[in-house]
Formats: structure tokens, sequence, C-alpha cells
């Protein structure tokens, strides 16, 4: 801030000069006090000047409606919107989203730092602050294959950047309770930059977790239950309430907040699909949710605020008061959230759903081209199989838990014969980034899939190549589809493409519209279910992506093998005799 736009702001707040811009007749919410203020809200620049009495070269009658401050999302991954930074932007605003804090390692464990670039220089075009975590995990198990290694040494340089609040979700706990060399090193990049550690602890508890959290682990999105978050919580954490496309915490964890450990909590996403934004929204989605569950409406703007700035350490906003970012959302209510506009850093932004800035995107050339196979054929499917009793994935409907489980299949001539009337199919993993020509073989129970076949880009967190499918041939089909059309989604059936979404940024994101990507993803669903028999309790491409996450439990696939998250460790397919 320059010394004239200070005593602007001091001359604004005192009443002595105009405001530049003047909201008048609101009902403020005060995050500090608790208390609804009648009265204007004067901005000067990009600033609040004060809450009051006061006149406007610019005047916007309110009409009694709620000023809240911008919404703040504490742990989003834009990559798993499957559009661009900008895209991101334009469909956040208008529900309010002024600020979010967004960890990139998805596209950062395909193609690196080149990658983090783009990312940066994309978020510029959207009038949304995005806010960076370095990612800190890449791969995020050394159980698979990624773009790169982003060790500590290559941490050094991007962890100062201005834009950049700290390490992203640290998924390696083993490596930070075992105080291993390598992990020590991450972190220590992060303290010694002065930045933040953010958490991700699924199933983490008793001394493992204390010492997970002795390394001033900031927050934690990953609570399966109240419990969870009540341990944590103690441990001096933050509790990040997710509510997601594919995971529904939300109402779960809601009975745990209390007026006690409430500024602690606070609200995100995660992964929000353009569907799910459209339909349902963003953080207004959240707050609607909290009020129904009996959270007050005020705890509810407080945890979607100046908790989330508190925590990431965004003293200039998160309340509407003197000083602070001029990041201002109208509601109509405080049942259903209705946003009726929306400022950011004084500039009206967005107006009863529609975004108004001039809308452009970053150049997309630098992260093109991110599909790359070895040897791939067909014959990289054959298992050779000894015995008819295996592990078996099984997918617990609703969230991307895992249980592991054993089962008989049938096999002939040592290879697995799909039946429909056996809700068990293959799945593999097929590395995409450093031409090992690595692919893995496992089994997958409970996604219903009779025909067909599905292959994805998109497998969290490494992204390789996730295929499922009735024969080694429509698998092998919807792989070479996959890689023509550069990544993305693709459905097949008797050897014909029957629907695709091709995501040319990273094999991750699509370069078209928010809405264009929600119709593509009803189409790619609806024959999912209708011609290849997914099941209709299973979420077809979300659920799929997940089941190579090696860090959440108990049992997942990567293109090293099948991994048993409970032991941290590679198991057989074959059960032991």
């Amino acid at each position: 801030m320059k010394k004239e736009e200070l005593r602007k702001l001091i001359l604004t707040a005192k009443g002595a000069v105009e405001a530049d811009v003047v909201i008048k007749n609101c009902k403020v919410v005060n995050v500090f006090t608790g208390e609804i203020q009648e009265g204007d809200i004067a901005i000067s620049g990009d600033q609040i000047a004060g809450v009051g009495q006061y006149q406007g070269k610019v005047e916007v009658d309110a009409g009694g409606r709620y000023a809240a401050p911008g919404f703040i999302d504490s742990h989003i991954h834009i990559e798993s919107s499957y559009v661009s930074p900008e895209e991101l932007g334009r469909l956040l605003v208008p529900h309010g989203g002024c600020t979010i804090i967004a960890d990139p390692h998805e596209i950062v464990n395909v193609m690196g730092i080149q990658a983090l670039d783009y990312m940066m220089e994309a978020a510029k075009n959207t009038k949304m602050d995005v806010k960076y975590m370095l990612p800190s995990c890449v791969p995020a198990t050394p159980f698979e294959h990624a773009g790169l290694v982003l060790g500590a040494d290559k941490m050094e340089e991007p962890i100062e950047r201005e834009n950049i609040l700290g390490l992203g979700e640290f998924m390696n706990f083993p490596g930070v309770f075992n105080a291993d060399d390598d992990t020590l090193d991450k972190l220590m990049v992060a303290k010694n930059a002065g930045k933040l550690i953010d958490g991700h602890s699924p199933g983490l508890t008793g001394k493992n977790l204390t010492a997970y959290a002795s390394a001033r682990i900031q927050g934690d999105h990953e609570c399966a239950t109240v419990e969870d978050m009540k341990e944590r919580l103690s441990l001096g954490m933050y509790i990040l309430l997710r509510e997601g496309s594919a995971c529904h915490d939300l109402r779960r964890l809601l009975k745990g907040v209390t007026p006690e450990n409430s500024r602690r909590c606070l609200l995100c996403s995660d992964d929000r699909q353009p569907k799910t934004i459209l339909q349902e929204g963003h953080l207004d989605n959240h707050l609607r949710m909290c009020v129904e569950e009996g959270i007050d409406a005020m705890t509810a703007i407080r945890m979607a605020t100046l908790n989330a700035a508190e925590c990431f350490r965004l003293y200039d906003r998160g309340a509407i008061a003197p000083g602070y970012r001029a990041d201002v959302v109208l509601l109509d209510d405080l049942e259903q959230f209705h946003v009726h506009k929306v400022w950011i850093r004084g500039e009206l932004v967005a107006e009863e759903g529609k975004y108004l800035p001039e809308f452009k995107t970053h150049d997309i050339s630098t992260v093109r081209n991110s599909v790359h196979l070895k040897d791939f054929s067909v014959d990289k499917f054959k298992m050779h199989l000894k015995s008819d009793h295996v592990h078996v994935i099984t997918i617990q409907p609703g969230g991307v838990v895992t249980k592991k489980e054993t089962a008989h299949i049938p096999v002939e001539n040592g290879e697995f014969v799909f039946s429909p009337d056996n809700d068990i199919v293959k799945v593999a993993v097929v590395e995409r980034h450093q031409m090992t020509g690595n692919v893995a073989c496992g089994f997958l129970k409970g996604y219903g899939i009779k025909e067909g076949a599905v292959a994805l880009s998109i497998a969290h967190d490494s992204h390789n190549i996730i295929v499922t499918g009735v024969s080694d041939e429509e698998m092998a089909f919807a792989v070479e589809k996959l890689k023509e059309q550069n990544g993305g989604i693709v459905l097949v059936k008797n050897g014909e493409v029957i629907e695709s979404m091709p995501m040319p940024i990273a094999g991750l994101m699509s370069d078209q519209s928010g809405e264009w990507v929600k119709q593509k993803l009803i189409d790619i669903h609806d024959k999912a279910y209708s011609e290849l028999g997914v099941a209709g309790d299973v979420e077809p491409v979300m659920t799929l992506c997940f089941m190579s996450l090696a860090v959440i439990p108990e049992i997942k696939l990567t293109d090293m093998g099948l991994f048993d998250v409970g032991t941290f460790s590679f198991i057989p397919v074959e059960c032991e005799a």
C-alpha cells in the first residue's frame, strides 16, 4: 500500500472524503462480535474504510440484505473440477467464492514445476484470489511413478513465492511419525521459510497422530468420524470440514462442532466438479447445510471466512472491518444463503449468478501432451494366475475408502474370465509419465460394469491411466483411444467409443467451459449407467479415479502393484494358500 492510498483510506473512514463505493442499507455480519450491524459499507480502493453512515462516488442499495465477508475455501484441488483456474473462478465467484487455498499436487505430479508455473499464471486471469500450497508429496508415496520426484531441494525456490502459503497436505504421514530424513528435509523447507504445513492423516490416532501434530501440521480434512475430529482438535489442529463431489463429510462432522471448538473449524470442498457447482453451489451450499444441521448462521459464516483467514495467516481478509480487503458477499438471507452480489477488492464481480469481468485464459501449450506409453498392448493385461483365490478392492459407496476383501474368481488357462453374474472385474493402472511400461492389474468389486470399459487419465495422485472393463480387449482399446485424445475420460463398448471427454491440460483438465464439462459428465454418467451397467450407487468417474490413491485405506492399485494401505506395503493379487 502506498502512503497516499493509506491517507485516503483513513480520511474515508472518518468521513472526511467520499468513499469510492458505498454499499448502502446493509445488515452487516460482524464475525468478531457475533452481531448483525445495520449500516453502510464504505470502500476506499480495494479496502473497507468503515461500517456506518457514509456517502460515496458510487452507491449501491443493498435493500436490507445481509453483507458477509468473502468466502474462503480452505482446501481445494482446481484440477479435480476438470476446468482451468480461470474457468473455476468464473464458476465460484457468483457463489461468493472470493479466495481459495488450492493445492495443485495433481498437475505437479504429472508435469512438475512447469505445471505449477502454469497454474499460478492462469490464476492471474480470475478475480478470485487463488492462494497456492506447494505440493509436499510428489509422488504421494514412493510406491508409484509420477511425472517427477519433487524433493526438498526442488522445493526451496517455489516455497518462497509470494502466492504460495506453505506445504500442501502432507500425505506421507508414516514418513512424519517415523521422522524419515527425506520427510524432515521437506518439513524444514517450510519451517525455514516461515510457512505453513497442511495435513492429511486418515485413520491416524494415538501417539502416531501426536507425533504428526508435533511437526506443527496445521490442519486436516480427512476426518472420518467425530472422534477423529475431536482428537485432532485436542492436539491444536484445525479441522477442514469437507463437502465435495466425491466425499460428503460435512453433515456427519458438524455433529462434533461446539461453541467451544467452532473457531478451529473451517469449510472446504477438496474436490468439486462443475455439475455440483452449477446445481448445488459452492460454500453457499456448505452454509445451507450447516444451518440445516443446527449450526447458527454466524458460526457457519465464521467457518467460511474468519476462521480460514486466521488458519492460513491471511490477516487482510475474513471480516468486514476497517482496513480489511473489500471482499463482500451480499446475501438475501441467512438460511438459503442466496448470493445477490459479490465484490472482490472493491470491484463488483458478480450479480445474480453472473460473473461480470472480462473472461481471459492463459496459454496451455506448456501443459499439453502428457500421455506417454511404452510398449503398450493388450498382452499387458495378462495376469498368468495360479490360483482363483484373490485379493479384491471393494468399493464403499459414497466415499473413496475401500475394503480389503478376498474372493474366488473364474479362471481359465491362468486368466480371469468375466461373468456378468459376478460383481468383480479386472482393473489396471498404466504408467503414463516416465515410459516405464509398467502395467499393474488387480480386481475391483462393487463398480458394477457389465459391458465395455472405462479409462481415465485421472487417477489420484500420480495420475497414471486407470482402466476397468469386461475384457482385456475392451480395456486396451479404451487406453489407446485415451492416448489419442491426449487424456481425459473414455467409455467404450463393443470396440467403439460411446462417450469421451478430452482433457488437454495435463490429462486432468478441459479447456472448455464449466457448462460444457457439466454436460459431458452428465452424458458420461448416463452412458456408464445405461450402456455399461455401472452400479447406480457408484459415481463412475470420481470413484474409479480414487482407486489408485495409495494413502486412503484399505487397499488400492498403483502402477507398481496392489497396495495395502494398512501395512503400507505391496501384497500379491493372489492369496496365499
